[in-house]
């Protein structure tokens, strides 16, 4: 797996002030990755390749292939020509459900329903996440933001990546995770979040993406009560985050943001705007 890098230096030639120089520029890494389960390949992801098996607990965790971390017993990251095929070994029950529900996608970068079968799947009913005890004040939310910004190493090499962060309060963020996709970065941050132990509820999602659809049901698959963005979400993604009883949060910038489901584990005396 030597071969695959996170980032590339590539040469380039930059314009400044009407004039040209030859330079150089570090880019985010971007190639095929396959997820195989029992030797069968179930999807591929054009993503960055870093964090590989945070990707495919978490990737499967959103597919809904697994429940928890128990239910995948081994990850291997092979190299496959110019990709890496990433060998999940299942429980035996967990890949009998598999198989009974099997389908195959290739998805572009950043594509989070790419090959999904049809209408009902891509609109698929997120369960509530249940009872949360999880309150965050505007000055909480705006850290949790000022730490995703600083933690992105990538994007600070590349600035080219989005990020995903995991926050706790009185913690801080226990995890990052970066990708040129925004979904894989969510899914990778998802995947790390498992195999840390950790359950869901006890944070909130921070991400550096616009809020669609598919961002708030894969926060709804780990659990999260809070999700927050740098952008704006969906009308989708808003009605889907209210009936999973996700607070959703977007256009946080500085001490600012915009309140759009669940404004009850906002703490009052906060610079915000519900909308």
């Amino acid at each position: 797996m030597e071969r695959f890098k996170a980032t590339v230096t590539v040469p380039e030639i930059s314009y400044r002030n009407g004039s040209t120089r030859d330079g150089s520029r570090i880019v985010p890494a971007e190639v095929p990755i396959a997820f195989s389960y029992g030797g069968t390949t179930h999807a591929v992801m054009m993503a960055t390749p870093a964090d590989i098996e945070d990707f495919a607990y978490g990737f499967s965790l959103a597919e809904g292939i697994i429940e928890k971390a128990d239910d995948i017993l081994a990850v291997e990251p092979i190299e496959a020509g110019p990709g890496i095929d990433v060998q999940v070994e299942l429980r035996d029950a967990t890949a009998d459900a598999l198989t009974a529900r099997r389908r195959r996608m290739a998805g572009p970068v950043g594509c989070g329903l790419c090959g999904i079968e049809s209408i009902e799947q891509a609109l698929r009913v997120v369960e509530p996440i249940g009872s949360s005890s999880l309150a965050l004040s505007g000055v909480e939310i705006a850290e949790a933001m000022r730490l995703l910004g600083d933690g992105q190493v990538l994007n600070r090499e590349t600035r080219a990546v989005h990020g995903a962060g995991f926050y706790i309060p009185g913690v801080g963020l226990i995890a990052i995770r970066e990708d040129v996709g925004r979904h894989n970065a969510l899914d990778k941050l998802t995947g790390a979040v498992l195999r840390s132990g950790r359950s869901g509820r006890d944070g909130a999602v921070v991400v550096t993406s616009r809020l669609s659809v598919e961002m708030v049901q894969k926060t709804a698959a780990l659990g999260a009560p809070i999700l927050i963005a740098i952008s704006a979400p969906t009308a989708l993604a808003i009605e889907t985050a209210a009936a999973a009883g996700i607070t959703l949060i977007g256009i946080a910038r500085g001490d600012d943001f915009e309140i759009f489901t669940r404004p009850d584990r906002i703490l009052q005396g906060v610079s915000a705007h519900v909308a």
